[in-house]
């Protein structure tokens, strides 16, 4: 019995005594972790926070330069008003690109954070797991002993009850060791999922970033070409913004005139104009910056020379131009000077497409085309072939027409 009773004496010590020092240690180890997690965590919010301060700065100020260029698109076009517009446009793609390196180191930093955190939750499921597996021996070893025993075992009631309560306490440790185990896993899925919205994010604003790189890049050219081509005269550059004027004007009254005058002639056909029905258009150079909108408000010879009629799109000069629909083409005006160039093509529905800027061409008038089939080059660049006045970079000029009025193309395409 005295030997029984020993058995029991160290049974007990392993099972309470030896694991509540375990935990207890664990317990002081996880503290000191937790603790530097929210030390790190608390510097990361200090730096988030700054940056967002920072990135209300930076649109204040691009507020204030949006002002100053619809205060000068208001007033006469003018040389010095012009270059104004591209100084506060210029400014203006700087803070963009400020803007959008603040916003990459931003969401680095929350990546960084919800990693730590997934990180510190991890921790909390390892140690939650070894907890119950030290609860569950705890119990298994009891159960090889039964009440009674204990009970006849132990000089004094007290003790026994103290070591039945023991036993549903642990019981009641476990629940409640699960619930928290599943609780920290749900949180821990919800941070991975956040995580993975973040990386997303990273990626397309590095994109963006890029982009607006572009954009500066072009800022500049149109700075530099309008410097180049006025040499700082005003009578110059009032020449130049008349044949731009002309130039463009003469593009939309032929456009318009072909729609018309292409459709009947399709109608009048033995075969009853077989267009092939539209399902979709494809982009018609690699998809890229988007460096003016369609109807852009800050173009900035908007007032001189007329809406922006379609999207242009930044491609390197010379780029494959293909198709964006099947369809007849209607137009191709390009003669090898430096004139503004174009490709019009007449498709199903009442729909037109115009490729402007074009360097080279590679159909004919009255040629039917496939979606997809290349029908030019790109150009853009000033003083080349096919690029019109008032050009400042590589780029293709991209219109949608329906019913012969100029839509949104981005409205249209992938």
């Amino acid at each position: 019995m005295k030997n029984r009773k020993q058995k029991l004496v160290l049974l007990f010590l392993s099972v309470i005594l030896i694991p509540g020092l375990f935990l207890l240690k664990s317990d002081t180890v996880l503290g000191q972790y937790a603790d530097d997690i929210d030390a790190e965590i608390e510097s990361l919010n200090e730096e988030i926070q700054s940056q967002k301060l920072q990135l209300e700065n930076i649109q204040k100020k691009q507020e204030e330069y949006s002002k100053l260029i619809k205060e000068k698109q208001q007033e006469k076009d003018t040389l010095n008003n012009q270059l104004d517009i591209l100084d506060n446009r210029l400014q203006q793609s700087r803070l963009d690109i400020e803007s959008a390196t603040l916003e990459v180191s931003k969401n680095n930093l929350e990546i960084k954070k919800i990693e730590i955190d997934i990180k510190n939750k991890n921790e909390q499921i390892e140690s939650s797991k070894k907890h119950i597996s030290t609860l569950l021996k705890m119990l298994y070893k009891e159960k090889q002993t039964s009440p009674l025993e204990i009970l006849l075992l132990n000089d004094s009631l007290s003790d026994f009850i103290n070591q039945v309560t023991y036993l549903e306490n642990t019981s009641e440790g476990i629940k409640d060791s699960l619930v928290s185990l599943k609780d920290v896993k749900i949180e821990m899925e919800e941070q991975q999922k956040i995580l993975t919205e973040k990386q997303t994010k990273l990626d397309e604003l590095k994109k963006e970033l890029e982009n607006k790189k572009n954009i500066l890049e072009g800022e500049v050219a149109d700075k530099e070409y309008i410097l180049t081509e006025t040499a700082q005269s005003e009578k110059q550059y009032q020449q130049l913004l008349a044949e731009a004027k002309r130039q463009n004007d003469q593009a939309m009254a032929d456009i318009a005139s072909l729609e018309k005058t292409v459709r009947k002639k399709l109608a009048q056909k033995s075969n009853g104009n077989q267009l092939e029905t539209v399902t979709s258009f494809a982009w018609p150079v690699t998809k890229n910056t988007i460096t003016t909108t369609f109807h852009d408000p800050d173009y900035p010879f908007r007032k001189s020379i007329g809406e922006h009629s379609g999207i242009d799109i930044r491609s390197a000069q010379g780029s494959t131009l293909r198709a964006t629909a099947s369809g007849y083409v209607a137009r191709v005006k390009y003669d090898g000077s430096t004139n503004y160039a174009y490709i019009m093509i007449i498709h199903d529905d009442n729909y037109s497409s115009v490729y402007g800027h074009v360097s080279s061409v590679s159909v004919s008038a009255d040629e039917y085309v496939v979606q997809g089939q290349v029908i030019g080059t790109t150009g853009g660049a000033p003083r080349t072939a096919g690029s019109g006045p008032f050009t400042t970079g590589p780029h293709l000029h991209f219109e949608i027409r329906k019913d012969g009025i100029p839509v949104n193309p981005l409205t249209y395409l992938p």
